[in-house]
């Protein structure tokens, strides 16, 4: 592993925790003293970056003060992994230097097959993030927890509202798919839309998921990076100024990043729009709790996914009227989660992790009732 240590700097404050909690164990970069990392762990990096945000560019001159919160929770019963505190990623002199140290620490750390979660700093530090896959020659699926599709137009510039179009653009591309959870119709362009449904990219508005969140967790097991926008949070739940009144709920939140921590695929986490020298205490503890679910969910981990022989699944077979190709479905026999498999015409074995969708029982009962799956056909259209 390549010595990602010269990218970070040690926090400056220690602080003080309970028995029996997090504090007690994470493993902490101390002055000098760099954590020496253990695959198959957690490595927390806090990247205050904020220089492309559109609402306040300037920088926090503080560490981010959700972190004492963070160490006084307790740690789950099943946390048999590391947990490490890799501190703050130095800001270069010009933005661009820090996305590159970023690109440069998340691929070093999913290549030890260590999950990074970056704690951000605006949105677009999700462009740097998507480099890191970049230098591993892997194709990426992006789920993005946010009220717009943070699209912006090709010649923009990159910011924290216009990160997407950027990854589309750039070259060479190792997008395959996007799913974006929690879309607010009045927060978004109807050419947006046009432009999500033309690349058979996955939306579910914030109604559709309040209605059932279970429907987000597909598209969090077939996700490698999680980015996730605290501005997706309702104002009642989340008081900062940039928050609208409408968003998730607190426990909706914590529920969905615990479905993504269980997801075997998903390699990182950024969770981006930290508050700036945040003093609310309860601001701090529900970013506090968002980390703990999701780690609580990587615990769980039920390394499932059915890769290589799938002698040990339960296979279901489903013939559709005027359709040549029938819908195999996979169940496994672990957690009882379901997947589709789609064929695919596309050389090369990049495509291969891609051709088994997580899906669910409903889609199972509506290929039943001889209606064909939106998330197979939508794959099938990416695979062709």
């Amino acid at each position: 592993m390549k010595d990602i240590s010269i990218y970070f700097k040690a926090r400056k404050e220690s602080i003080e925790f309970v028995s029996e909690s997090i504090g007690e164990k994470i493993i902490i970069h101390k002055e000098n003293l760099f954590p020496d990392l253990q695959k198959n762990s957690i490595a927390i990096i806090s990247c205050p970056e904020y220089r492309n945000d559109t609402k306040d560019p300037s920088n926090p001159n503080q560490d981010n003060i959700y972190f004492k919160s963070f160490l006084n929770l307790h740690y789950g019963d099943l946390w048999n992994f590391e947990i490490y505190d890799l501190g703050i990623i130095k800001p270069g002199n010009d933005i661009n230097d820090t996305y590159f140290a970023l690109s440069q620490v998340v691929a070093e750390l999913i290549k030890e097959n260590i999950l990074p979660i970056v704690i951000g700093g605006s949105q677009d530090l999700t462009f740097a993030m998507y480099q890191a896959y970049q230098q591993l020659e892997q194709l990426v699926n992006i789920c993005t927890i946010d009220s717009t599709f943070d699209l912006g137009e090709p010649e923009e510039k990159l910011k924290s509202n216009a990160f997407i179009s950027k990854i589309l653009m750039h070259r060479p591309c190792y997008l395959f798919n996007v799913s974006t959870l929690g879309v607010q119709a009045p927060y978004v362009k109807k050419s947006e839309f046009d432009l999500y449904n033309k690349l058979f990219f996955d939306v579910k508005r914030l109604g559709e998921i309040n209605a059932n969140y279970r429907i987000s967790e597909p598209l969090l097991r077939n996700s490698d990076l999680l980015s996730l926008d605290l501005k997706s949070i309702r104002y009642s739940d989340f008081m900062c100024d940039n928050n609208s009144p409408n968003g998730f709920y607190a426990d909706q939140i914590c529920q969905i990043v615990k479905y993504a921590g269980i997801s075997d695929k998903l390699s990182a986490f950024g969770l981006f729009s930290m508050p700036k020298n945040n003093k609310n205490t309860k601001l701090n503890d529900l970013i506090s709790e968002i980390l703990w679910y999701f780690l609580d969910g990587f615990s769980q981990r039920k390394d499932d996914f059915p890769k290589g022989s799938k002698k040990d699944y339960i296979k279901f077979i489903v013939n559709l009227d005027d359709f040549k190709d029938d819908i195999v479905f996979y169940k496994s026999p672990k957690s009882n989660r379901w997947w589709m498999e789609v064929p695919y015409s596309k050389a090369g074995s990049k495509y291969e992790r891609h051709h088994l969708v997580p899906c669910d029982y409903e889609d199972y009962l509506a290929a039943m009732k001889n209606e064909m799956p939106d998330l197979w056909w939508k794959t099938f259209q990416k695979l062709h």
